[in-house]
């Protein structure tokens, strides 16, 4: 009788470690909003991103290791306006993951939290690659990344209430941050203006 106790115990022990270790798993198209999730998230997020700054976000291979990570993810963090469009509807449907669909509450696009800029008139084959909803390149600009924040935390916050708290927290200290950084950065870019850029 006492080893089953002792192995109930030991069950019920490893139990709420696993439960004290949870972490919302984060999958981010680029990755710059995985970073994101992670100030945002800190202990109780597990963030991966499926390319790197060295990679061309438009041409991205659904690979079977993305496939993997995206079926396990709780959060989907894409730049959206049509960016990632040839990838990442394949990579939805293959990872077969509920919670990340378009339209879930596991999928979050930064371009709906920004003013798109060169959103054009006109769409043809003629004029090249052109992103009809706009120009998707958002992070370029650091005053888009508050809103950003806010929409990530406040999702971060309803697939994990029970650590609300602390992302509202997270969210409060990037902002801070940030903010000081954006006044540093002002500072340094003084001297360039009223200059004249020509393109090669």
């Amino acid at each position: 009788m006492k080893f089953v106790i002792k192995q109930l115990a030991l069950v019920c022990l490893l139990l709420l470690s696993r439960v004290a270790t949870a972490q919302v798993s984060v999958f981010a198209c680029e990755p710059e909003w995985a970073a994101l999730a992670q100030e945002i998230g800190g202990k109780h997020v597990s963030a991966s991103s499926a390319t790197t700054a060295l990679q061309d976000v438009h041409h991205i291979q659904a690979r079977p290791s993305l496939i993997a990570k995206l079926r396990k993810a709780d959060l989907l963090v894409c730049t959206g306006a049509g960016l990632e469009t040839g990838w990442l509807p394949v990579l939805q449907r293959r990872a077969n993951n509920p919670a990340v669909q378009t339209g879930a509450t596991g999928y979050l696009e930064a371009t709906q939290y920004v003013k798109l800029l060169d959103r054009p008139t006109r769409v043809d084959r003629a004029a090249g690659d052109v992103h009809a909803q706009g120009n998707p390149h958002i992070q370029l600009h650091p005053r888009n990344y508050p809103p950003i924040a806010q929409a990530m935390a406040g999702r971060l916050a309803e697939i994990d209430p029970q650590n609300a708290g602390d992302y509202e927290a997270g969210l409060a200290d990037f902002l801070r941050r940030w903010a000081s950084a954006m006044d540093g950065w002002q500072v340094q870019a003084q001297p360039l203006q009223h200059m004249t850029v020509r393109a090669c």
